[in-house]
């Protein structure tokens, strides 16, 4: 199976779609023993010295690819626990806010998610050494939209509690104009960008690996206007925690020089021009 295929939805069905993949992915990471439920599968914290990963579905994190587990995040982690020697144990999540409250809780070690570095969140957890560089874009098939300077006065979506939504309120300031900013019940960047594809939203703003991930089966999604600039991708930690944070920075660092994460680089982020 190629990534074309899996990340082509059908089109009568695209939310069912996305639904649907994501429950077949539950049932393949879920724990096993004194359950807690969790969102509708089972949670089972990892003991002893074991890394409980709250994870979430997508392109860059995790995803289904035939009968493996992929994805750039995913798979760093499982390399780095390889090579050190750690016990690392997934949890898939529907929602990154809830899983960052837990988070702060302890019920997990650490969150990965398409969450860039921000002064307002440094304040509550702890970032990694980036793994990846990212920005946001514009993703729309409104061909009258060329630059940042034609969304005066249009209709944007983001994904609630986004980076985004700042960034396009920014923005509006900058060129004087009104941003229309809209997410409602959206619950991923994935649902965000096929609602885009078939013209049920008129454009949004998405990270831009994940955009590039998902526009290779729909081309008709112009994906070229950058609406920030670079941002740092890192995984977040308790800030309770400094110990794990420390020894993932120093771990972190040490496989960005190997050959493995060039691998990743060149498979995830080679349609990007920036890379640590």
């Amino acid at each position: 199976m190629s990534l074309r295929s899996l990340f082509r939805p059908p089109r009568g069905g695209i939310i069912l779609s996305l639904a649907l993949m994501a429950v077949g992915m539950l049932v393949t990471v879920k724990s096993c023993s004194s359950p807690v439920g969790r969102h509708g599968y089972e949670y089972v914290r990892g003991r002893g010295d074991t890394i409980n990963v709250a994870i979430d579905y997508s392109p860059m994190s995790l995803y289904r690819f035939g009968d493996s587990l992929a994805g750039f995040n995913y798979e760093m982690m499982r390399e780095m626990a390889d090579l050190y020697g750690d016990k690392v144990k997934f949890y898939p999540i529907a929602s990154v806010n809830e899983a960052l409250d837990d988070l702060k809780r302890g019920v997990y070690d650490v969150v990965i998610s398409d969450l860039p570095v921000t002064a307002s969140r440094r304040d509550s957890f702890r970032f990694t050494e980036p793994v990846y560089l990212d920005r946001q874009v514009l993703i729309s098939r409104d061909t009258t939209v060329r630059s940042r300077l034609d969304l005066a006065g249009k209709e944007v979506w983001t994904l609630p509690h986004s980076p985004a939504a700042e960034r396009l309120s920014n923005l509006a300031r900058e060129i004087g104009d009104t941003i229309i900013v809209r997410h409602d019940s959206i619950r991923s960047a994935e649902q965000l960008f096929m609602l885009t594809a078939v013209g049920k939203v008129p454009r949004a703003v998405i990270n831009a690996a994940k955009a590039a991930a998902l526009a290779k089966d729909n081309p008709e999604v112009d994906i070229s206007t950058p609406v920030s600039f670079t941002q740092f991708q890192s995984w977040v930690v308790n800030k309770d925690n400094p110990v794990l944070a420390d020894t993932l920075d120093a771990q972190i660092r040490r496989f960005k020089t190997t050959p493995q994460y060039a691998r990743l680089l060149t498979r995830y982020l080679e349609s990007l021009p920036d890379t640590l």
